[in-house]
């Protein structure tokens, strides 16, 4: 068994002020496969400090200097790629080979976007030709702490701690405590890379801890979360008191429109992008919105993706789904289930309980509901596990009014060979991100959404300039450049 006990403050491993253990759980097995510390206040306090004694220097630091550094990481992560997929597959049970493809590769993937757009960036930059004497000067905001989640983990420490070094930022970073291994690998990458001490610090700890320490933290200047709606909101209000920056990834309940003209693999497609990791993605598209004159095609189509979709431990090689993280999320996931029955939706695939020939582990059986009407639950709450429900509309009017109504705007998809009908409802979805037929985002565009799905923006300059400061300069002596 891993005993991953210490934290990483000002440079060094050091071992926690007051030790208490907690156990990661392999959500394949339900048995313990590693034991870490949660830290306290004083592990908190020292973390804070050694960043805040820190800033000043790595601050001054040139571009090239913080460039060379995200590179040196790089050639860590080229070394360690095979340890951090595999932390990432124990501790969460994503399917190893997704987990080493996937799971893992969203480090180099951000982290050379982030060099790209890093180079872009003017650090003192002129107002405007109107206003010759003044500048721009884009600052880092000082100490950030940062709290990532279990579900894609390397992909949440990549998209705020890259960023923020890359900004000049100091860094207190607390891992999902549910997801710990992964963290404490980028922890050694960073180390090896040689990130000077203080410059990043790791604390383990849960939300209650270190997470609402973090938050109310005088010293700390900025929170950047990714996790559950109301874990946000019990961060905004925790760091109202200190007027410290708070960004925010939260859930969704994404909208994928599918008209009847749609190519031939669009609920295919749908589908499984629903079930993949699981359906522990806050993108995913779990509400299927289908034309009526292809509706009972699309529910034959999406019920038979469930039925071929194979569940297997993460540990096993292969093309298949692995486990939910643990038992509460299963509990809740068998709850909504239960509720999509119980309130009419008709179940087309999968349902209650374990997979068949499944005896233990936290597997779920990818689900499919149709003729879900909205406002049912399953319709309004992010599940966040392999379930999909299918709405059928008559018009695209009707369309949108049913993807809009719903408290979250993370993502939302459209499938349609009608070139305008999609320019159209790319402008009139509510959501931070709209993806059509198929067509993944590019390099380097911006993370995030509206509403309740929080208004982070990460990846790319914006997801750096979340962690500077604007400040305006007047009076330039412009022959002193």
């Amino acid at each position: 068994m891993i005993e991953k006990r210490e934290f990483y403050i000002n440079g060094k491993w050091v071992a926690p002020a007051t030790p208490r253990d907690c156990d990661v759980i392999d959500p394949s097995t339900e048995d313990v496969c590693a034991v870490i510390s949660l830290g306290d206040k004083a592990d908190t306090d020292a973390a804070v400090a050694a960043a805040k004694a820190a800033f000043p220097a790595w601050s001054a630091t040139s571009p090239a200097e913080r460039r060379a550094l995200v590179e040196r990481i790089l050639d860590q992560y080229n070394k360690r790629k095979e340890d951090l997929g595999r932390a990432i597959s124990l501790e969460m049970g994503a399917p190893i080979d997704m987990s080493i493809a996937d799971q893992a590769e969203c480090l180099p993937w951000h982290l050379n976007n982030f060099l790209k757009a890093f180079d872009h960036i003017e650090w003192v930059r002129p107002l405007g030709p109107h206003a010759p004497n003044d500048r721009i000067s884009m600052e880092p905001i000082g100490v950030v702490g940062l709290i990532t989640p279990w579900n894609w983990p390397m992909n949440q420490v990549t998209l705020k701690v890259i960023p923020a070094l890359l900004a000049g930022c100091t860094v207190v970073m607390k891992p999902s405590e549910e997801a710990p291994l992964s963290s404490i690998v980028f922890t050694e990458m960073l180390h090896d890379a040689g990130c000077p001490a203080g410059v990043f610090n790791m604390v383990n700890g849960d939300g209650m801890g270190v997470g609402s320490q973090l938050s109310s933290h005088q010293d700390v200047e900025m929170i950047s979360f990714t996790g559950s709606t109301r874990a946000g909101r019990a961060i905004s209000k925790a760091a109202a008191e200190t007027m410290k920056r708070v960004t925010l990834e939260l859930g969704g309940k994404g909208a994928n429109l599918i008209f009847a003209d749609a190519d031939e693999k669009a609920v295919l497609r749908g589908a499984r992008h629903c079930f993949y990791n699981t359906g522990q993605s806050c993108n995913a598209p779990t509400r299927m919105l289908v034309e009526r004159s292809f509706y009972d095609e699309a529910v034959e189509i999406a019920a038979s993706v469930a039925n071929k979709t194979a569940v297997a431990p993460a540990s096993q090689s292969g093309n298949h789904i692995g486990p939910v993280v643990n038992k509460r999320q299963w509990d809740q996931i068998q709850g909504y289930i239960q509720k999509g029955i119980d309130e009419g939706a008709r179940l087309v695939a999968g349902g209650l309980g374990l997979p068949e020939g499944v005896n233990k582990g936290f597997f779920v059986r990818p689900t499919v509901f149709a003729d879900v009407k909205p406002g049912m639950t399953i319709e309004r709450e992010e599940i966040f596990g392999p379930v999909l429900s299918i709405i059928p509309f008559d018009t695209e009017e009707e369309a949108v009014r049913i993807a809009n109504d719903t408290p979250y705007g993370l993502t939302n998809y459209v499938q349609t060979q009608d070139g305008e009908r999609r320019n159209r409802l790319a402008l009139r979805l509510r959501s931070g991100m709209v993806e059509m037929n198929g067509k993944s985002r590019g390099a380097g565009a911006p993370f995030g959404g509206v509403k309740a799905s929080g208004r982070a923006r990460e990846g790319g300059v914006w997801g750096i300039e979340e962690f500077l400061e604007v400040k305006a300069i007047s009076g330039w002596d412009t022959a002193a450049e």
